[in-house]
């Protein structure tokens, strides 16, 4: 089975803008992607559990990238911030109640999230990954 690049646009069109998410970057993560999904495991599921490992790897791609034009150092991580003061105001997020117990790296991004708990449903990690 092909991963189909277009039908992945069309299901998630936030990522169609090819300034922003190069098709050379998203071959690169499908490739990577289908190596790493097993088809035998996931059956009619595969093109979404590809779908969301792509999308995930995407979002960081984007954010070294735009870490990278502000001179800052591409794929430093800090963890994901949990609060923020600009003046005299203060904003916190509760990151923890979010997490996905042993998620660790899928944890970043909201579609990482989504394919770790694909993978607990689908087989043991290791077996995935």
């Amino acid at each position: 089975m092909d991963f189909d690049i277009g039908a992945f646009i069309e299901e998630f069109p936030e990522f169609a803008d090819t300034t922003l998410y190069p098709t050379a970057q998203i071959e690169f993560w499908v490739g990577f992607a289908t190596l790493q999904v097993r088809q035998e495991i996931w059956k009619k599921a595969w093109s979404t559990g590809v779908s969301l490992y792509v999308a995930h790897q995407l979002v960081l791609y984007a954010q070294n990238r735009r870490s990278a034009a502000v001179g800052g150092i591409p794929g430093q991580s800090g963890g994901i911030a949990n609060n923020k003061t600009v003046g005299s105001a203060t904003v916190a997020y509760d990151t923890a109640s979010t997490s996905l117990t042993d998620a660790g790296f899928w944890n970043l991004t909201n579609y990482g999230k989504q394919f770790f708990q694909l993978v607990k449903i689908f087989g043991a990690g290791v077996r995935q990954l």
